[in-house]
């Protein structure tokens, strides 16, 4: 069975990007959030294996929505996604929870090394 994956990002063409990355390589999407309010009630609906987290987001942004995850499965693997320059957000976001991070713009070996790590951790 594939892992699912939920992909959280504000931007449309961003989650299409890692849509595409992922699906080609055999990982199954359950769903797409635009923000990390929208990404707690799909984790709890769809409880996918692995989700992905941009940090900057409206209403709820990355570093909250791991963290109310979390609260709802302690085990959840995350990834988050940060643009450059971001590296506090990435050490806070590794605090609240987040088991990775890749850097935009996105290189495909980066997004499935992590993808791969993190659940064979998982």
């Amino acid at each position: 069975m594939s892992k699912r994956v939920l992909i959280v990002d504000d931007a449309a063409f961003m989650r299409m990007m890692i849509k595409n990355i992922l699906t080609k390589n055999g990982y199954e999407v359950v769903g797409e959030a635009e923000n990390g309010a929208v990404a707690l009630q799909m984790y709890k609906e769809l409880k996918p294996d692995l989700v992905t987290m941009d940090i900057t987001m409206p209403e709820m942004d990355g570093i909250q929505g791991v963290k109310a995850i979390r609260a709802v499965d302690p085990n959840a693997n995350i990834i988050m996604c940060s643009a450059m320059g971001q590296q506090s957000m990435v050490m806070e976001a590794i605090q609240a929870g987040a088991k990775d991070f890749i850097v935009k713009p996105f290189q495909q070996d980066r997004i499935l090394q992590a993808v791969e790590r993190v659940l064979s951790r998982g």
